[in-house]
């Protein structure tokens, strides 16, 4: 038999430049999610949108990418992953340039809307095609280690881009951007990128796409109402509609052949295990970033370019630390080197206990230590998740992992972003200075950019007073969640000693050589 590192499975130049095309798609899609930072202002002079439309411009991306992840991995499985990549990034490139040039709030959200879909396709092909160009494992480690760091630092670069373009362009300049890029895209896949698909798919589950969306989306949305607006049955109702579809849809997938989610995924107990470990992972990073980036502005009192500035900081020592880790793990093991990433998140959770109100050192350090920690879990996790998922399963497989990464992200700010509120609402009625309307304390106690508002409001006295209360309540709020972030990361810790205990790596029946054969088209 075989073995999986036998050279003729390592990946030569032409398979590396494949790869760094198709971290192309993977940039743009992390940094739609955060470009609109700095447009919103620009688009609401141009296109006058309501404050509703305001909120699906930029939610309805994010709802449409994570709807369908399930969905597009089991189809680019089916009609080859490099096809899916190619109709998704042409999607991506016509839904830009129509959000650039759009005429209305109504076609701005219908073209995000598209950006979504598209998003959706090109996140599971290019990790799918990863896992099918690097057959080596040691390569395929090291390859998903620059993913993730690529995948963390396009988000931080997608703020500073939007920033830059606007101060020189109209607003429509951020979504012009991923043009070039997807042509691109078009013209160096068919050259550099083989096509794999899944030999023997079955049919494929039309039910099964409802059933995914009505899980997904409801869940998503109520944790993203929670993380905004607090509790209300509107947002417990939703979730609760969500787990219900979810757990038909579920059933539908154990009972199937040809189910859209294979049962032979979770065969390999590597896999469930990557899934869990790499939803928590997300859970802690979404909800420290969360305060972090409301410190910098609402706290420090940063402008939005300047707090973008800043936060890419932290993120030039997570790209490091995710290729750094893909090594670790090929020297010491998955197992040492997971702990040690959730190990060192806990400490950066720490160190954000010593921030204060004029601590951007301690919030930087502590964002970069945090980060660097949670980025290395993701990294090998994700690995080791792929690593264990059938080659021809891999779309079906990247899907997963994205939507766990969507439902930890959404939780983790609903929840971790509750414990901070709630702290903050209650010590700020305990705090703010005596004379205030009922109004106005109501305004103060819901954000703290509405205390700012309200401070701006009062003599200098009186203002200067509610803003140190405010500013001192958000950061109790935010240590009280540190404290919660670090347990979790202590916790989770604990569980991947159980959960990596004895794993080792199988070898796939046939040799790694043939099988990947079989699946090229």
């Amino acid at each position: 038999m075989t073995h999986p590192t036998a050279s003729p499975l390592r990946a030569g130049r032409r398979e590396w430049t494949a790869f760094v095309v198709l971290l192309l798609p993977l940039l743009l899609v992390s940094m739609d999610v955060s470009v609109l930072y700095f447009a919103i202002p620009a688009i609401s002079r141009g296109l006058d949108p309501s404050s509703t439309q305001q909120l699906w411009i930029f939610d309805i991306y994010a709802f449409a990418l994570a709807g369908l992840l399930i969905t597009m991995g089991s189809l680019g499985d089916r009609i080859g992953r490099r096809r899916l990549l190619l109709i998704g990034a042409t999607a991506f490139g016509v839904a830009s340039v129509g959000a650039a040039y759009a005429q209305s709030a109504e076609m701005l959200i219908a073209a995000r809307a598209l950006l979504g879909i598209g998003g959706a396709t090109l996140m599971p092909s290019t990790m799918a095609l990863v896992r099918n160009m690097f057959r080596d494992d040691g390569q395929r480690t090291k390859a998903i280690g620059i993913w993730s760091g690529a995948m963390a630092g396009g988000i931080a670069l997608g703020s500073v881009l939007g920033g830059v373009l606007l101060d020189h362009f109209w607003w429509g300049s951020v979504f012009l951007v991923n043009v070039p890029a997807m042509v691109l895209l078009l013209i160096l896949v068919p050259v550099l990128v083989p096509e794999f698909r899944d030999p023997a798919p079955g049919r494929f589950d039309l039910l099964s796409v409802p059933l995914s969306m009505g899980a997904v989306l409801p869940v998503v949305y109520g944790l993203k109402e929670v993380a905004a607006e607090g509790y209300s049955p509107l947002a417990a109702l939703s979730v609760t509609a969500g787990l219900a579809v979810g757990y038909v849809f579920v059933r539908r997938q154990r009972g199937r052949d040809d189910a859209m989610i294979s049962r032979v995924l979770f065969r390999e107990r590597g896999f469930g295990s990557g899934i869990v470990l790499n939803t928590v992972a997300m859970f802690a990073m979404m909800g420290a970033t969360y305060f972090t980036t409301q410190y910098l502005q609402s706290v420090l009192g940063m402008g939005a370019m300047e707090a973008a500035l800043w936060s890419v900081v932290p993120s030039l020592a997570v790209g490091v630390a995710a290729p750094a880790a893909g090594a670790a793990a090929q020297r010491a093991g998955r197992a040492p080197v997971v702990v040690a990433g959730f190990s060192t998140g806990a400490a950066g959770f720490a160190v954000l206990l010593l921030t204060g109100t004029d601590s951007l050192a301690v919030l930087l350090t502590a964002a970069a230590v945090m980060g660097c920690g949670i980025v290395t879990v993701m990294a090998v996790v994700s690995d080791m998740a792929l690593g264990a998922a059938p080659p021809e399963k891999a779309g079906s497989a990247a899907s997963l992992l994205e939507t766990g990464q969507e439902f930890g992200g959404a939780l983790g700010m609903a929840l971790l972003g509750s414990v901070g509120t709630a702290v903050y609402r209650r010590e700020l009625a305990d705090t703010a200075p005596a004379g205030l309307t009922g109004d106005a304390l109501a305004t103060a106690r819901e954000t703290l950019g509405g205390a700012s508002v309200v401070a701006g409001r009062l003599p200098a006295g009186p203002g200067q007073s509610l803003l140190e209360a405010a500013r001192e309540a958000f950061v109790h709020g935010m240590h009280v969640t540190a404290v919660a972030g670090g347990t979790l990361m202590i916790a989770a810790a604990v569980l991947a000693v159980v959960l990596l205990r004895g794993r080792v790596c199988r070898v796939l029946p046939g040799g790694p050589a043939a099988r990947a054969e079989a699946l090229t088209r």
